[in-house]
């Protein structure tokens, strides 16, 4: 093989089999598969489980790697000791056995920065605390490299985000990183990020000492022990729940079921009538002979030569991620788990880096090889919670490749959420009712979406990225009719929305053709591609002016909004009124007509949703505008991403209460435009046969009506500020409607705007996005909405009397908005400092072009735990950290573009 001269070439069992230590193997190529379940078998003679079964448990954990016995350790610290791990074979069996264990502290995301923070913690000192045995973490610190001015932005990003959690990180020069890591290439380089915290794991020692824990703490760990079965039962009021996990040894009596199965939770899933979106793919790494002066230095990733190398003593581990990996189509009905040889073809790409960027590696030998399938999602993001088919069973997989490492936090959050129903952090990301029905059993959609992660692993994370693999899979009856004119869709929740739109004409989604691999023709002169491409950037996106252009219209003239992909729901029956009262913090049970924005909350008072809630008319009539009810009834519009969340928030809420009454998913049946702006009531008063007047239709109200002879719902409402209304239209109605509104919009200067227009002109008005400046770990009361709570009445709503409690203590963050007068583009993460001491970050910016300025909304906390007070605010000086830079903020307690709100209400001038 060239660059490297190759001692063996051997597939080997590491971690849990040699004792987490690598041996010279003697030279021989595997040729055949040989099953795991055999060789382990033969090693160690066991032939049934190692305990015997009980014949009930609380919970039953499945999978003993990384994420099974991190989470039954945390069930345990909860407080729960009838909790049994059943593995199928040994502990970390499964993928875990042919983890790097590499721990790196920073990512681009706040809630992983705050998992990473967890597992180091449990590992590196916790466990050694409470058990008295090594884990086997060593603190050898982790480096970035980068070799082009974007990498080292991304990194100086991470370096800011850092700075809000106490993390120690440098960006180093060449010269730096050649003192800190003397064997390396640095000619190429730009710069690296180097965290000296960061380290290795050992994936046999950490489960080791988690499952000792665990027992200690009266947790029942069972090896040798596959599942069989899954038993579901169906409660009086028709939902599935877990009722018993079958073996070959026994049943386990149980009500909750946790999937920690790998890259054999599908096969696990399939048993209970559970929809596992993972797809498994062979992922590789080598370990080289002895190099000289290699001990000590810093575990690396070279991003753009996609390679990772890990410090394995007196060695390095070389791994990396590949545009084509051979997916992995030999996960069997009995799990059998095979070794095979890795493929130089593929791999031989991650040596070439390995030996560019530590030139020693060319005359270093490889001591073994260690090969094994891993599991990747169609977002890159694990998947957990309660899954929405069955309840009680749970998930805790798909973790691409950094199960080991997010396996501590992620473990004690899913903890949370078996015993208490949700978990503490924002685990929207994570949770797979993210996805919607149509898609979790989509297999087209499973591998080429999981493909695209697994390529884009290394890949920079920009602000405007969009997956080109499995679009167009579900499309609003405007969709083409929009791409005509240029749109340049977004992709959310499998919908194509509307981004923006392009000068340069129609720009259509192509069929995915793999980045090229596996003799698949690479699409060409494909222009979403290129125009995609354009917007990979950290500063203003060439397409900024663009933006700029439908905001304006939307500010001075009219616009209208294509946003059919928001989820559209009616809620009826008996006890409907009784549901809503619970479900919402608004009171929505005003006159019929009356259209009320609130939130739905869970139980700790953390924000589930924001919503916009209709209470109608009793009547027998027509879906999709009036359900037919025998008794209240209401019609909920949610934002299309959180559409699916939102459904099984609703549905579990009722079956928990025990509700009488029913909640309809019209989401695909209809369409919706919205039309805003200050000559949004002269256009829509041409097209529309009511009277659109303050007094016959004010704000927050709907009504029935015709447009260009078509029944359609009208809300006066607006999500950017400004006067206007949405149209809710049947699906056979959409085209017509659309065209008249355009036609009759044509003398105002109508223009059609996307969401990247609605990002800027929310955040100019101050409104909230639901997961980015209000998530479930958010109150309304610290997000700035406790105007959407019914606390001065009397009536008790889900998620009150943690509110109370809040609000008698006083908040301890607050969200704040920011405003820089310097024209620099900032997209989130970015440090927030009162006073020089780094106190939060941004969790969502845009460009506001009516007042321009830059904007941001982050939270902010006293430094000194106590109540963040309005006068909090207004004495301090604040500044905002983007990539290492300063500049100087303007802090706000109210939205600095039309404070008044009169523009909603069409007051102008």
């Amino acid at each position: 093989v060239s660059s490297v001269s190759l001692h063996i070439t051997v597939c080997c069992v590491c971690s849990s089999v040699s004792s987490a230590k690598y041996t010279s193997q003697s030279t021989h190529t595997t040729e055949k598969s040989v099953p795991y379940e055999k060789i382990l078998k033969q090693e160690d003679g066991l032939s049934g489980p190692t305990k015997p079964l009980p014949k009930s448990a609380d919970v039953v954990v499945i999978g003993g790697g990384s994420l099974g016995c991190q989470t039954l350790y945390h069930l345990c610290k909860l407080g729960m000791t009838n909790v049994v791990l059943l593995e199928r074979d040994r502990l970390t069996a499964g993928t875990t056995w042919h983890t790097a264990g590499l721990l790196w502290q920073l990512r681009p995301s706040d809630t992983e920065v705050e998992l990473l923070a967890h597992t180091r913690n449990v590992i590196s000192s916790e466990l050694e605390e409470e058990t008295g045995l090594e884990t086997g973490w060593i603190q050898n610190g982790g480096l970035f490299i980068a070799s082009n001015k974007q990498r080292l932005d991304e990194y100086k990003r991470l370096m800011s985000l850092g700075k809000a959690y106490g993390i120690e990180s440098y960006v180093l020069s060449p010269a730096e990183t050649k003192d800190l890591y003397p064997l390396m290439n640095v000619k190429d380089l730009y710069g690296t990020l180097y965290v000296p915290k960061d380290g290795t794991m050992d994936p046999a020692g950490t489960c080791t000492t988690l499952s000792r824990a665990a027992t200690a703490r009266g947790a029942t760990v069972i090896e040798n022990c596959p599942v069989t079965g899954i038993q579901v039962k169906v409660d009086d009021l028709g939902v599935k729940r877990v009722k018993a996990v079958e073996t070959a040894h026994g049943t386990i009596q149980t009500p909750c079921v946790v999937n920690c199965a790998g890259v054999w939770a599908t096969k696990l899933g399939e048993m209970a009538g559970v929809n596992v979106p993972l797809i498994a793919m062979h992922h590789a790494y080598v370990v080289t002979e002895r190099i000289e002066g290699i001990q000590n230095m810093p575990n690396v990733r070279d991003h753009d030569a996609s390679v990772y190398l890990r410090l394995q003593g007196d060695a390095l581990s070389v791994g990396g991620y590949e545009q084509n990996p051979i997916f992995w189509n030999d996960v069997s009905d009995k799990f059998a788990f095979s070794l095979f040889d890795l493929d130089w073809d593929v791999f031989m790409q991650h040596i070439d880096g390995a030996v560019n960027r530590v030139p020693a590696l060319e005359q270093t030998g490889i001591k073994s090889t260690v090969c094994g399938p891993e599991s990747f999602t169609a977002d890159h993001k694990p998947l957990m919670g309660e899954a929405p088919e069955v309840r009680g069973f749970f998930l805790g997989c798909g973790f691409n490749s950094a199960g080991m490492m997010l396996g501590g936090g992620c473990g004690k959050e899913l903890a949370h959420w078996i015993i208490h129903g949700r978990p503490e952090k924002d685990m929207y990301g994570y949770d797979i009712r993210r996805f919607h029905h149509s898609l979790t059993n989509n297999n087209r959609w499973i591998r080429e979406r999981s493909h695209e992660s697994y390529a884009k692993n290394y890949s920079v994370v920009f602000p405007f990225d969009e997956p080109l693999a499995s679009r167009n899979m579900r499309k609003d009856p405007f969709h083409q009719v929009l791409q005509e004119q240029g749109c340049v869709f977004q992709e959310r929740h499998g919908w194509e929305r509307p981004g923006w739109f392009n000068r340069g004409g129609p720009a259509p989604v192509l069929d995915y053709d793999y980045y090229g691999a596996y003799d698949v023709p690479k699409n060409t002169d494909y222009k979403y591609s290129e125009i995609l491409g354009k917007e990979y950037t950290f500063d203003f996106p060439p397409h900024h002016d663009v933006i700029r252009d439908e905001c304006l219209s939307c500010r001075n003239a009219v616009a209208v909004f294509d946003m059919s992909y928001f989820g559209k729901f009616y809620l009826t029956g008996p006890d409907a009124k009784k549901a809503a009262d619970w479900l919402f913090t608004a009171d929505v049970n005003k006159a019929p007509g009356s259209t009320v924005y609130t939130c739905m909350l869970n139980k700790r008072g953390g924000v589930e949703s924001d919503l916009t809630v209709s209470r109608l008319e009793p009547s027998p009539a027509h879906l999709p505008l009036t359900p037919e009810s025998n008794g209240e009834a209401y019609y909920l519009a949610i934002g299309g991403g959180v559409a699916q969340h939102n459904w099984s928030h609703i549905q579990a809420v009722l079956q928990d209460q025990g509700f009488r009454c029913t909640l309809i998913d019209h989401t695909e049946d209809m369409g919706m435009i919205s039309i805003q702006g200050p000559k949004s009531r002269e256009l829509l008063q041409e097209v529309l046969d009511s009277d659109l007047s303050n007094d016959a239709f004010p704000f927050s109200t709907h009504k029935i009506v015709n447009a260009a002879g078509h029944k359609v719902r009208a809300m006066r409402l607006s999500f950017v500020g400004e006067m206007g209304w949405e149209l809710h239209v049947p699906k056979e109605s959409c085209l017509p409607v659309y065209h008249a509104v355009m036609t009759a919009g044509a003398k105002y200067g109508i223009c059609n705007a996307g969401y990247r227009a609605i990002d800027s002109l929310s955040i100019e008005k101050g409104y909230r996005h639901w997961h980015a400046d209000l998530r479930p770990d958010d109150t309304p009361l610290e997000a700035g909405l406790a105007f959407t709570c019914k606390m001065k009445t009397s009536i008790p709503f889900l998620g009150r009397q943690a509110l109370e409690a809040q609000k008698a203590e006083g908040l301890r963050r607050r969200i704040v908005c920011f405003t820089v007068d310097e024209k620099v583009p900032m997209f989130g993460l970015e440090a927030i400092f009162r006073n020089g001491v780094p106190v939060g970050h941004l969790r969502r910016s845009e460009f506001g072009f009516a007042i321009d300025k830059t904007i941001g909304y982050g939270y902010i906390r006293n430094p000194d735990g106590g109540v963040v007070s309005p006068d909090f605010v207004r004495s301090g000086e604040f500044t905002l950290e983007r990539m290492g830079v300063t500049y100087k903020a303007t802090a706000h307690l109210k939205s600095p573009f039309d404070p008044e709100n009169k523009r909603v209400k069409g007051i102008y001038g």
